[in-house]
Order: structure tokens, then sequence, then C-alpha cells
């Protein structure tokens, strides 16, 4: 029995943290296992609890007759601090230092363990305003908005920079850039709709203009944005193309050394 049960348990949660945010009926699977609605429920709070202690996040149910549950992941505040003080101290040396003082962090966002982290990270800090959609602006903004997506179980709308064929129909938005010249970026007529609750991710801010496009994009399809995240933001310059946004990390330039810090520390 205690055999039959591990195996269940292990099969349960398999299920649900690879398909996080994404419900499973508790009445469907007590019957695939063969046993009694009440018993998976334990085995759930059992999973829950298991997944708390490590710090990894929680699952959600939902009760009633139809109920189900499904698994938020949520880096616990002691997991976050961690892996983000250890990121800043990977990106604080000066062989990152660009021309224009930006940071080198190319290898980071294309790291899945470094990307699943921070993806997992920025649902986390959004996940109560109920996002339907990701996005973000290509390349560099791909992986973390993919891995948020993943976890809040949404669709990635990613905005380009040229139209392709292959991308189908799509709407055009003019946007400003700090230095005074105007850019283009292009987002396929089928992402996005009035319904829609976007939650725009991007890998770097300095002056904010990309986001600021993201943001006339998703206007443009009468869509609501409930949150701006960005991985890094540069301290300077202070004044940006808009205010409500949440960074992960800000960085600064003291005598050409990189210095990334937590926002807030």
């Amino acid at each position: 029995m205690r055999g039959k049960r591990t195996e269940r348990l292990i099969r349960i949660a398999s299920r649900m943290l690879l398909r996080p945010s994404r419900q499973i009926s508790l009445t469907d699977t007590a019957s695939g296992f063969g046993v009694s609605k009440t018993l998976i429920s334990d085995d759930v709070e059992i999973i829950s609890c298991a997944l708390s202690s490590e710090g990894v996040g929680s699952i959600a149910t939902d009760r009633g007759r139809t109920g189900g549950a499904y698994f938020i992941p949520s880096p616990s505040e002691e997991q976050r601090a961690s892996k983000l003080h250890e990121l800043s101290a990977l990106l604080s040396v000066p062989e990152r230092l660009l021309p224009g003082e930006l940071v080198y962090y190319t290898d980071i966002l294309f790291e899945p363990n470094w990307a699943s982290f921070l993806g997992f990270t920025m649902a986390s800090i959004f996940a109560d305003k109920g996002p339907t959609v990701v996005m973000t602006s290509e390349v560099k903004g791909i992986p973390v908005g993919f891995f948020t997506a993943y976890a809040l179980g949404a669709p990635l709308a990613v905005c380009r920079f040229r139209n392709r064929p292959s991308d189908g129909p799509a709407v055009g938005v003019h946007f400003p850039t700090g230095n005074g010249d105007v850019r283009t970026m292009y987002l396929g007529t089928r992402l996005l709709d009035r319904t829609s609750r976007v939650l725009i991710v991007d890998d770097f801010m300095r002056g904010g203009s990309t986001a600021y496009g993201m943001l006339l994009m998703a206007r443009e399809f009468g869509a609501d944005v409930v949150g701006v995240g960005i991985f890094i933001s540069s301290v300077e310059p202070k004044k940006k193309a808009l205010t409500d946004y949440r960074p992960l990390l800000e960085l600064s330039v003291n005598q050409g050394v990189p210095h990334l810090s937590v926002p807030g520390e």
C-alpha cells in the first residue's frame, strides 16, 4: 500500500510541476487511480506542504464538485534573495562592462537554469494581477518572457522590430526612443484582443522606450496592462518613459565597474 501511494504522490506531483498554473481535475485524478477524491485531496495537501518546505511554490485548490488543483511556482523569499545576490555578484565585474555603460548578460538569459529562475520569480511577483498573456520583445526578452509565461500558464506574445510574412497579419506601432528617433514594432493580430490582461516583461531598461512601445502596442489592441517586469533596470537616466515597473536588479556604473544590486537594499 505504501509503495502504491508513494508512486501516486510522485505521479500527481509530476503532472503539476510539468504544467504549472494549469488545473488538473481531482475527480478525474481519483477515478484514474481508482481511489476516493478525499484521498487524492490528502495527497495534494502532502505535495503542497513538501513543495512549500522546499521553497519552490505551493498548490492551490478550487473546492467544489468540479474543483481541481494547480501548482503555483513561487521561489521563497530566502531563495529569491540568495539567487539574486549570487547573480548580482556574477554580473558586477569589470569584464562584463560594455561600451555605453551596458553590461553583458546574454549568457545568463540563455542559460535555462537562470532563465527559469528569473521567469518563475517574475511570475510570482505578478501572479496576483491575473495576467492572461505575457508580452516581450525580441530577442533577449524572449527567454525570461517564455519562462514567465510558462509559470503563469499563459501564452507569450513577442513584439518584433521587423514584420515577417510568416507571422501573418500584424499591427505596427511607432514609439519614440531616448535619442529622439522613432522606431516601429509589430505584433501579430491573433496574439491579443480586448479581453487580454497583459504582463509586459523585458530584459533591460535604460530609458524605457521599448517597454513603453509594448505598452502602446497593448493599448492599440484595447488590452489591459496589469504590470511591467524588468530583469535589469539602469539607474541612469533617472527619468524613464514609464514609471510603473518592477526591476529584479538595478545597474549602476562606478569607475568602469558595473554594479548590480537588488532594489530596496
